[in-house]
């Protein structure tokens, strides 16, 4: 693998690609640091630091501590997902959907400018909801978090933060088409891993004020060890269907039936559930700690991350995008149309309908394994972590983020490398004739 990495600085196509994912890397991290107008950044910080609750940590930590600034990025990319969670389940509502999404290509880019739109009109509404919420809010010294509250700040700071999202999902976007990697998912784990350096140094801290034992930070990091390596060896597993393929007269030799296989992740959806999952549960319970209100506290009480409540309906939904997202990506009725068409054939299974319903109980098995799992490495680890009081990045669902997320990265790059090396050794081969 360090062989495969050193011939990155050979290819310039793959090095372009890496040197603009870092390019918007630091763009990304520039615009979290400029705050909104018309916000008194001490007071904000004062009150970041009072507050101190898990649930301004979550969601800070999806915005790469945008929030905790209110800067133009404090949304994040957090209105894209939700957009791309409504037009992926449209099409079990509306045939129309389900039509455009079978038009190729062309329809492709009508339901991302669809998502772009949707994404717009939710940034504008959690804009105002947050811009709201935030005029009321004082610093643990009473000095005002918003110098100047009214009209006017409302309309610049829902513009500058609606502004701020649509440029998150131009440069995820970017980054996807190109960059290297899938770009919604890099900005999500560059904002997790530009806070780590921060949280350890405050956790050293705790050690030296005596507030955590070193014996229990070795433990930990032990533990995240066994994490990283349980979350890589998962995420490397698969399920192998066999595939056999007829047998092939060419002149007068008969050539066996070549035998392969159809293989199926343990994790096929990725970090997409626990990513969706946060998205939904976490802007609703954000929003209600900006607004003052009995309801919005009740909403906040009821959703706050320590709760049973919260860790049940995030499980809930980690299982509901794990089936649905895999069986947007993993079309089991065409897989089986396409191994028919080629004469390929799942051993002792009929073609057809019944190789489809094979597959389907296989895949819903190892779905269900990938589900535990995802909700197993994003609660546990918090969990423990929480009842020893330590920093909340060193949680679950951030780890998992930023392992899926390198290693997913990882394989583009080693696929791009696979590619310039089988392409030069055709363009070899055809000048040797």
């Amino acid at each position: 693998m360090a062989q495969s990495f050193e011939n990155v600085s050979k290819i310039p196509e793959l090095r372009n690609r890496i040197f603009y994912t870092l390019l918007m890397f630091i763009v990304f991290r520039l615009g979290v640091h400029i705050t909104t107008p018309g916000v008194n950044a001490v007071a904000l910080t004062a009150f970041f630091n009072k507050a101190n609750s898990n649930l301004f940590g979550m969601f800070n930590m999806f915005t790469g501590g945008a929030l905790s600034r209110f800067s133009i990025f404090s949304l994040g990319i957090m209105p894209y997902i939700s957009s791309s969670i409504i037009f992926q389940m449209l099409p079990m509502v509306f045939p129309a959907m389900d039509r455009l999404q079978k038009e190729g290509e062309a329809g492709r880019k009508r339901l991302m400018q669809y998502i772009r739109y949707g994404t717009v009109g939710l940034a504008l509404l959690q804009s105002i909801g947050i811009s709201y919420g935030i005029q009321a809010m004082k610093s643990p010294n009473g000095i005002p978090i918003v110098s100047d509250p009214g009209l006017p700040f409302m309309i610049v700071s829902v513009i500058a933060l609606t502004a701020g999202t649509v440029f998150v999902m131009w440069i995820g976007e970017e980054i996807s088409e190109h960059g290297i990697g899938n770009g919604i998912s890099l900005i999500i784990f560059a904002g997790i891993v530009s806070a780590l350096p921060a949280a350890a140094v405050n956790t050293f801290k705790l050690v030296g004020a005596g507030e955590l034992s070193p014996m229990l930070i070795i433990l930990i990091i032990i533990m995240m060890a066994l994490v990283i390596g349980f979350i890589v060896f998962v995420e490397s597993a698969q399920r192998r269907i066999p595939i056999q393929y007829p047998k092939k007269m060419v002149g007068r030799k008969l050539y066996s039936g070549q035998v392969s296989y159809l293989p199926i992740k343990v994790n096929t959806p990725g970090v997409i559930p626990p990513i969706f999952a946060m998205s939904i549960l976490l802007f609703p319970a954000t929003i209600s700690n900006f607004i003052k209100d009995p309801f919005f506290e009740s909403v906040s009480q009821y959703l706050n991350p320590d709760g049973f409540l919260y860790n049940l309906i995030f499980v809930v939904l980690i299982f509901f995008f794990c089936y649905f997202y895999t069986a947007i990506t993993f079309k089991v009725d065409e897989v089986a149309d396409d191994l028919r068409k080629y004469g390929g054939n799942v051993p002792g299974i009929k073609p057809g309908k019944s190789t489809a319903n094979f597959i389907d109980k296989i895949l819903n098995r190892v779905t269900f394994i990938g589900a535990v799992y995802v909700s197993a490495i994003c609660l546990l680890p918090t969990i423990l972590i929480d009842k020893f009081h330590v920093p909340f990045y060193f949680g679950g669902t951030g780890l998992l983020i930023v392992v899926v997320v390198a290693m997913d990265t990882i394989v583009q790059i080693q696929s791009h490398l696979l590619y310039r090396n089988y392409d030069s050794l055709l363009k070899k081969a055809s000048k040797k004739r």
